[in-house]
């Protein structure tokens, strides 16, 4: 009894879930009277483009991140103007090899390693330790940067990713 109630409910939720599944064509919209399609597409949304230095997110060897180390971010918009970055959020993941006991072989496990910025660049301390140890496999994310836009908006900016080869 219990096994035909299940399957009587389960035909049930599937039969409302294709029900509210269809979709209508969206309605194509037409321009404000007395609006060109012109002014139109100057309300296009705002599309942002992130940087390090001249990188977007990107594969790079190890001593062109270590050259990038002291460089600052850099948003642009779909005009190439730029917008200063008033903080963002810095990750490390860190890849440390260890013994395994059991079978003798060298394997590694990942460490997250992270701090926040109130710039558009790493500070020193991070720059001159990740000089020190950063390892080809390594992945540097930046993430949550905010940029001041005109007046006193602020927006979130895109993220990158850096993974060392």
């Amino acid at each position: 009894m219990t096994q035909k109630l299940f399957y009587t409910v389960t035909l049930i939720c599937c039969c409302a879930l294709g029900a509210v599944a269809q979709s209508n064509k969206p309605a194509v919209k037409k321009p404000a009277p007395g609006k060109t399609p012109a002014a139109t597409a100057a309300q296009k949304p705002l599309r942002f483009r992130t940087t390090w230095g001249i990188f977007l997110s990107d594969t790079l060897p190890r001593p062109e991140v270590l050259k990038l180390l002291d460089s600052a971010l850099i948003v642009r918009d779909g005009s190439n103007q730029k917008f200063p970055v008033v903080s963002f959020d810095f990750t490390w993941e860190k890849k440390e090899p260890y013994l395994n006991d059991t079978t003798n072989e060298v394997g590694f496990y990942t460490e997250y390693i992270g701090d926040s910025f109130k710039s558009n660049k790493i500070d020193t301390t991070w720059s001159n330790r990740l000089k020190e140890t950063i390892q080809k496999g390594e992945v540097l994310f930046f993430n949550n940067i905010v940029i001041k836009y005109t007046g006193d908006k602020f927006y979130r900016a895109p993220e990158l990713k850096i993974t060392i080869k």
